[in-house]
């Protein structure tokens, strides 16, 4: 399974920020919709990410603030990217190894939208359940009489 497949299933809301945003306002986008990271684009290229995993740093070096720096202080200038051709297995080796919750999937420089986590647990738990189903079907299905033969 391929990036792409999932990224079709999953739709194409994508929130992103500029480096010059204020922390707080993306703090407050991310609470408001829900998400757990923000891509930080400058001049149609992605520059970093902004992810819960920052915004808790923040939160602690501030004593409990975010403060007043912009996102461009806090965020992650050099985020992992992968592709749509990139295999599903192999995004799940890229996110164990190198701790990343949130993945920029990139065509070339064209930001196709983000792949978290929880797209990918999901991803493979949907293609397992469909791999079962199709194998309790064909067992179910299974010719009565048929025995192997040594």
């Amino acid at each position: 399974m391929k990036v792409s497949e999932i990224l079709k299933a999953k739709g194409n809301i994508l929130y992103t920020v500029t480096p010059d945003t204020s922390i707080a306002d993306a703090v407050d986008t991310m609470a408001e919709k829900d998400i757990g990271s923000l891509v930080v684009m400058e001049f149609g290229e992605l520059v970093g990410m902004l992810t819960f995993r920052e915004v808790l740093l923040t939160l602690h070096l501030n004593k409990g603030s975010v403060g007043s720096n912009t996102v461009r202080k806090h965020m992650d200038d050099h985020p992992i990217t992968i592709t749509p051709d990139t295999d599903i297995n192999e995004v799940r080796r890229i996110m164990l190894e190198k701790h990343a919750r949130y993945v920029p999937v990139m065509d070339a420089k064209v930001l196709m939208g983000v792949m978290s986590f929880y797209d990918v647990a999901k991803a493979v738990l949907d293609a397992q359940g469909f791999e079962n189903k199709m194998l309790k079907a064909y067992i179910r299905d299974w010719p009565a009489g048929e025995t192997e033969t040594a």
